[in-house]
């Protein structure tokens, strides 16, 4: 069958798979300063020297940083309520499948953290989608209840470390001065291995700056990708993510969407402002970028929905033909930012500005989706897909 054959047999509406792509070009964009830079602290280790990359960093923040994120949590929960329906439809347990799908998500993350990219998201993703299975049950009220009191808590979160962060610099500027030049330290090592060592020394450094990244990602984005989760299974349960002319999506687009990117625009701006993110003025716009987050996410979701209302073109079967297999085109950017950047692929960390680096990131993303959607023109699922699939599944439908 074709992709439109496909969807329609499967009960699902083209949207989930546009946004889905969406989401993927946005998660590259942000990814590429902590693949091409240190992790500690990205372009701004030297990457926004002149005009065009100070313009296309602040873009690139002001119109995905955080919301990329969000949306591929949003489309996480949608696919945790599908499996949930494919196996209510079927018969079958639902819990053994997604226990192993899990442990399958954990095991490829740690792959991915090992032999490509530190930022990985999918051991979270592991993680969190542990305690998702306790909302399983839940109803259309309690999922959204519980999705915008948990991002209330993510919001506090950063909140406090807003305030900790100006009280530490304010009453304690020798404990901060140390902690900024041991973060210079390990900027310093990472353009070292990165950008001349062995790929031996890159697994080493990867996993030790992984330790950091999941316990400060979780802080800044766990809470937050987890009540997308919610927010996605809730959508799925009302049913709108298959009637993209549901009123919803077109107050999203009119209403959420303004508030969330002027909030997102000012937050942008601010991280100009600092030095390190031991700075106040950086935390305080990473502060307005959590906050408008969910508005932003919301108004995007609103403007897919339009698309996706309108006649099926070429274009955008081909774009939602790739959004099925995003697993694939996720841990392939990994795999080729990987080999454009460090040292023992074409040497080029640290070479370029952001301008630069961020277009890169963009040719990456759009390939690895075409490459997606033209694979599955042949087959049935992605690579990666197939391989999890087979796992989850135990070679069974």
């Amino acid at each position: 069958m074709n992709y439109t054959e496909q969807s329609t047999a499967a009960g699902r509406h083209i949207m989930p798979d546009l946004t889905r792509a969406f989401a993927l070009i946005g998660i590259a964009l942000v990814n590429v300063a902590f693949i091409a830079y240190p992790m500690m602290m990205g372009f701004f280790d030297g990457g926004l020297q002149s005009g065009v990359d100070k313009t296309v960093f602040f873009v690139t923040n002001g119109f995905f940083a955080l919301k990329s994120y969000t949306l591929f949590s949003f489309m996480f929960g949608v696919g945790f309520a599908y499996q949930m329906r494919s196996a209510d439809k079927a018969g079958k347990a639902f819990a053994p499948r997604y226990w192993r799908r899990i442990v399958g998500l954990l095991v490829l993350g740690l792959l991915h953290v090992a032999f490509l990219f530190q930022g990985d998201i999918l051991i979270m993703y592991a993680i969190l989608g542990s305690v998702l299975f306790l909302f399983r049950n839940a109803s259309f009220k309690t999922l959204m209840g519980w999705g915008i009191g948990i991002y209330g808590v993510q919001v506090v979160i950063v909140a406090l470390m807003v305030a900790f962060v100006a009280a530490s610099n304010a009453f304690a500027p020798e404990d901060m001065a140390t902690a900024v030049e041991e973060m210079r330290v390990a900027n310093a090592l990472a353009r070292e291995v990165y950008g001349a060592g062995t790929y031996a020394q890159s697994i080493a450094v990867r996993f030790k700056e992984w330790t950091g990244v999941i316990t400060f990602g979780m802080l800044m984005q766990g809470f937050g990708a987890f009540s997308f989760f919610l927010f996605g299974m809730a959508a799925v349960k009302s049913g709108v993510l298959s009637n993209p002319s549901a009123p919803v999506w077109a107050k999203f687009r009119k209403l959420y969407l303004p508030v969330g990117i002027t909030g997102s625009l000012v937050g942008a701006w601010i991280l100009f402002k600092g030095d390190s993110i031991m700075d106040p003025a950086k935390m305080v716009g990473m502060f307005l970028l959590v906050l408008s987050a969910p508005f932003s996410t919301a108004g995007y979701l609103g403007l897919i929905a339009k698309w996706a209302e309108g006649p099926i073109t070429a274009l955008k079967t081909f774009m939602a033909r790739g959004g099925t297999a995003t697993l694939t085109a996720y841990l392939m950017q990994g795999l080729l930012m990987s080999l454009i950047f460090n040292a023992y692929g074409l040497g080029l960390y640290t070479k370029f500005g952001a301008g630069i680096s961020i277009g890169i990131a963009l040719l990456v993303a759009l390939f690895t989706i075409a490459f997606a959607s033209l694979w599955r023109k042949k087959f049935t699922h992605g690579p990666m897909e197939f391989l999890l699939r087979s796992w989850t599944y135990l070679g069974k439908r």
